[in-house]
């Protein structure tokens, strides 16, 4: 396998003293990488920022407009959550960028798979508003460009951070040819993404699925989504590539996340996202880092992934958990197989 990842320290540069989204993140995972010994083994591509033009595809202009006079005038607040400094215009154009690249290079037979470490996240970010630590939604981008320069016709966006990825469900509720799936805790911020919306009903019904799980949910509760929900959808969609919006705050360690997965748990997942890949669209699935708070929880998990991405056992968990009595979701699973337009044909629920 032809594992790849992009990533640069000038990701570092966008970051606020006290902000659990900062750039110890990286730091935390490049230890990590570096200390499992993977670093030969990865291809690491190069980057570029994204242009204005292909960020114009997904947001307005009164939304970049706002970032770089913020950035020219040394930083500030967007929100009480979401900052910017002086650097972050730079930073945000290099996460887009990087993330446009690594979708690039899998459509291009480039790199079997590959993984964007970059900052900051994106996925609450929606067409007009940045929001949620998130200046731009990198994932967004990535699959527009597809769409545009590639004519790609089927792309899904599996998004497992602890928080539904309400950008990029606006972004492409409209679409059909994106699938984008959001498995989240709820209530949590940024409160949407219930279990109802599926897609326009006139241009993209059932190409949004939403799994709102409650608090507690963890190793056996994600695996049964996956397994149950996720794997059949993903099949009737027959994507051409995955993308995936990797958030590991779902770690039962997690200082805002208030969910109970493992490491180990997380791995569970990212195997089931690869033997889809595998089976649907040649392979081809890229991850794009969202959100993690707790820094050994984060690299713990990102390296488990780049094992995996490798071909590799996923390798130990150093942290443990996930044992805990976790709540039942027999009614949301059963809600959507009877509801969702992706699961309710015969020979498609709870395939594994």
């Amino acid at each position: 396998m032809t594992t790849a990842i992009l990533t640069d320290q000038r990701f570092d540069l966008h970051t606020w003293h006290g902000h659990v989204e900062q750039a110890a993140r990286l730091h935390a995972i490049r230890r990590a990488i570096e200390a499992d010994g993977l670093l030969p083994h990865l291809v690491q591509l190069p980057i570029r920022p994204a242009t204005e033009t292909e960020l114009l595809a997904v947001h307005n202009a009164q939304m970049l407009h706002r970032v770089r006079q913020l950035a020219s005038y040394g930083g500030g607040q967007i929100d009480s959550d979401t900052y910017v400094t002086a650097d972050s215009w730079d930073v945000a154009l290099l996460a887009a960028g990087a993330t446009i690249c690594m979708a690039e290079a899998l459509v291009e037979g480039r790199c079997h798979n590959a993984f964007a470490l970059v900052r900051p996240p994106g996925h609450h970010a929606t067409d007009f508003r940045s929001m949620g630590f998130c200046l731009f939604n990198n994932i967004a981008v990535a699959a527009r460009f597809l769409l545009d320069r590639y004519q790609l016709q089927r792309i899904a966006i599996i998004d497992f951070d602890v928080h539904h990825g309400n950008g990029t469900q606006d972004i492409f509720y409209r679409d059909g040819r994106v699938f984008f799936c959001s498995t989240h805790a709820t209530p949590l911020y940024p409160g949407t993404g219930a279990a109802y919306e599926m897609g326009d009903p006139r241009t993209a019904a059932g190409t949004t699925l939403n799994v709102p799980l409650p608090y507690g949910t963890g190793d056996r509760g994600y695996d049964r989504v996956f397994r149950q929900l996720i794997g059949p959808a993903l099949r009737r969609f027959q994507p051409e590539i995955i993308l995936v919006s990797a958030g590991f705050d779902a770690h039962w360690s997690d200082p805002i996340g208030p969910m109970a997965l493992s490491v180990k748990g997380f791995a569970q997942i990212v195997q089931h996202l690869l033997d889809w890949a595998n089976e649907l669209c040649q392979g081809r699935i890229g991850f794009v880092l969202e959100g993690g708070y707790s820094l050994p929880a984060l690299a713990a998990g990102v390296v488990a992934t780049l094992r995996l991405l490798l071909g590799k056992a996923p390798g130990p968990d150093p942290i443990g958990g996930g044992d805990a009595p976790e709540p039942n979701i027999d009614h949301i699973i059963t809600t959507l197989q009877n509801q969702h337009p992706l699961l309710m044909h015969a020979g498609y629920q709870g395939v594994s």
